[in-house]
Order: structure tokens, then sequence, then C-alpha cells
């Protein structure tokens, strides 16, 4: 996204981190986060095209949006559980298979092509630094694409600095 890309600072747009951080609009954390207002605009940007993309090539939006809740259940992220559960919930995904993300892989309900973007979706979580090529086949044995192998792992990565990203904007919301 282009610095001529970037949105209006008069339009309504929704800010995730700071919905989910408790930030007020006229709080001291909003006016920092405002000072850079690119970086959150990006920020944003990233969470739309990886998470909830207009047209969904690839990985599709319950697969996106399942990897969300288990990269924010292994963390322990309760605001981002809840936020992705919401997600599921609304496009139609079933308690049962809810369940199943938070007891994977005990609770294997899972296509096969689920369980391999699930069990990858462990591992860069856990021990990033120990995929292997051998994982990545896994993944192509499964069915996933090279470029859905590829948007998996952005899309963990995007993940776990969201988490971050959240713990500090809510502490500084703590602050504020």
């Amino acid at each position: 996204m282009a610095a001529s890309e970037l949105p209006d600072s008069t339009e309504t747009t929704v800010d995730l981190i700071n919905l989910l951080a408790g930030i007020d609009t006229d709080s001291p954390a909003a006016a920092l986060r405002r000072e850079r207002a690119d970086v959150a605009a990006y920020i944003q940007g990233s969470y739309d095209a990886l998470l909830a993309p207009a047209e969904a090539s690839g990985l599709s939006l319950t697969e996106r949006a399942l990897v969300a809740l288990r990269v924010a259940i292994l963390t322990e992220s309760s605001d981002l559980v809840a936020h992705y559960r919401q997600q599921l919930v609304a496009i139609g995904v079933a308690d049962e298979t809810l369940a199943s993300v938070a007891a994977f892989p005990a609770e294997d309900r899972f296509t096969p092509r689920q369980a391999a973007i699930l069990r990858h979706t462990d591992l860069l979580t856990h021990a990033p630094g120990d995929a292997t090529p051998a994982d990545t086949t896994a993944l192509l044995s499964a069915g996933l694409s090279v470029s859905e192998v590829v948007t998996l792992a952005q899309l963990v990565s995007f993940l776990s600095f969201q988490i971050r990203l959240l713990a500090v904007a809510q502490l500084f919301a703590e602050e504020a």
C-alpha cells in the first residue's frame, strides 16, 4: 500500500488493534497510535489482505480463520481467541469444529488438508526454526499449492506479530 493509498484520516475505518485493546479514540494511547497512522493503516491492511480478502484465493476464509484461532489459542491471546471464534461462528463453522481446534491434534475432526494446515500452524507458532522442506512437502501432499503454503506462512507470521502488538497496545490502554 503506497502512502497515496492510505485511508483518509476522516474516514471511519475499524482499527482492530484499538478495538480489541480497548483504546478509546480520545485517549493518550490512541493519540500515540495516530502519530504513526501510516503504520496502523499498513497493519490493518495486512489483516484485511490475509484474513478478510475481498476474494479469497487459495486458502479459504474458513481455513484462514481456523489458523488464526489456532494461533490465538496456542499463544493464549484471549481477546483474539474470542475475535476469531466470532468470525468462524459468523461464517457457519460448528461449535464442535471450534472445540476441535482447541483440542487439536488430540481431537481431530478435520479433513487431511485442514489437519496438515493446523499441524504446520503449530510448528510455525511453537518452533518456526524447526520447519524443514519435508514439512512443506507434507503440505503439498495434503493438497496445498505452493502459493497456499506461502500464504499460510505469511498468515502465521502476521498473527504472531498481531498478538505481540495487541499485548503492547493493551499495556498502553491500561496506562492511559
